[in-house]
């Protein structure tokens, strides 16, 4: 074995190991476009014909809840604004307050992103429905000189625990998502 052939195997190998770490996460599913799930940070506007003192905008706390007026704490991480107009209105109907409810839940204020690693400005930014990758990356200033454009990573809630998956340019955001973009090689 020459030295030029020890040399070029051992350039290689940092470049190999960096690939390697993007290449063993799973491609992040898209998840489901049309059935967005309310969590901490989002704020809602929740509308009850008929009780004007519920009418308002609410913010999901950490814990994954909302107080409302005669009604208390809900409990709202998880559960899409249709299902939470059904929880409310039954609860209504339940404490006999309500036979008939009438409730609209509406996401006003989604969560924000994240984005770190080889972008000009990383940090928390607002999240616009339909965001890639590229998107993101745009809002945060556009990637450096050193960044790899293909491939990125995700920490994304999946069910009730974070998972780590692995990105395309276009590739879908969400809310919560944390991105981060590594550093290219070669």
């Amino acid at each position: 074995m020459n030295r030029r052939t020890l040399l070029s195997g051992i350039c290689a190998l940092p470049v190999a190991a960096c690939s390697q770490a993007y290449s063993d996460l799973p491609v992040a599913s898209a998840g489901s476009a049309t059935r967005y799930t309310l969590g901490p940070g989002d704020s809602i506007k929740v509308a009850v014909y008929g009780f004007d003192a519920m009418a308002g905008s609410y913010t999901v706390s950490d814990a994954g809840t909302i107080s409302l007026p005669m009604l208390s704490t809900l409990q709202v991480a998880g559960k899409s604004a249709p299902e939470l107009e059904t929880e409310i209105a039954g609860v209504l109907r339940t404490r006999e307050l309500a036979p008939n409810a009438n409730v609209s839940v509406q996401v006003e204020k989604y969560r924000p992103f994240y984005i770190l690693g080889e972008v000009q400005r990383p940090g928390q930014y607002p999240y616009v429905p339909g965001m890639t990758v590229l998107t993101a990356v745009s809002i945060a200033g556009g990637y450096t000189f050193r960044a790899n454009k293909k491939v990125a990573s995700v920490d994304r809630m999946n069910g009730g625990a974070r998972a780590k998956a692995r990105l395309d340019a276009d590739s879908q955001v969400l809310p919560g998502d944390t991105i981060v973009v590594p550093e290219a090689w070669f």
